[in-house]
């Protein structure tokens, strides 16, 4: 169930963005250069991914305002590059990209009109949605990368909203593919995804649930005990 409006996901992007950038600040090689959470990627390549995020938004940003047809990356081997070329950058030039693509995205939105938020415009995953959507894109960013940076940040520093949003959405873009009969339940709410066998139910804190869904560290087990049955990707 994904309940959120554009005033919600404009203000999630905000507090995503500013959690984001008080995690890194006053980073030197050496915090950079630690592992984030993310298997493979040292904290470089995960700011160098989040800015280029950040501009690959203000492409769809671009598209709105202008309709002229402005892919968020030319393929995914460009977007796979700049990763790779943003984490040999130096810990200054890191944060300044971070911060100087967050201001040209938030300036960006802010000048959309109510016509141009209604236009369409084509995700990295191929899908033709209106540019409201575009802060949600970029407060699922922000929000859930300042986990991945494993620098203090955890899913309880989440709005709240946003985390209900998110796991909506996450259950939305999984649909059956996690390959069996799922039922999560947490602050009141629930979910369920669709699939073989007998129907596993998980119940906990809507931050395990959430961090369980987005395929990230979580505590959460089945009635028994057991570890909760692990989930194809997200993304």
């Amino acid at each position: 169930m994904t309940r959120r409006t554009l005033e919600d996901a404009l203000s999630w992007s905000a507090a995503g963005t500013e959690l984001f950038h008080r995690a890194v600040a006053g980073w030197g090689e050496e915090q950079y250069l630690a592992p984030s959470g993310l298997p493979g990627w040292s904290r470089k390549h995960l700011v160098a991914h989040v800015a280029a995020n950040a501009d690959a938004l203000c492409n769809l940003v671009r598209w709105a305002a202008t309709g002229e047809k402005t892919p968020m990356y030319s393929s995914p081997a460009q977007r796979d590059a700049d990763i790779a070329a943003g984490a040999t950058r130096t810990a200054a030039e890191l944060t300044t990209s971070l911060h100087e693509s967050a201001e040209r995205l938030a300036v960006g939105v802010a000048a959309l009109g109510p016509a141009q938020w209604r236009s369409e415009v084509v995700t990295a995953q191929g899908r033709t949605v209106p540019a409201t959507e575009i802060p949600w894109l970029r407060s699922r960013e922000a929000c859930v990368h300042a986990v991945d940076l494993a620098a203090g940040v955890t899913f309880a520093d989440l709005p709240a909203g946003f985390l209900t949003a998110l796991a909506g959405d996450i259950v939305a873009k999984r649909g059956a593919t996690a390959g069996l009969a799922l039922t999560l339940t947490a602050a009141g709410d629930r979910w369920e995804l669709p699939g073989a066998g007998d129907p596993v139910t998980l119940t906990g804190p809507l931050t395990e649930v959430v961090a369980y869904l987005a395929g990230r560290p979580h505590a959460l087990t089945t009635a028994d005990g057991s570890p909760a049955p692990a989930l194809p990707a997200w993304l």
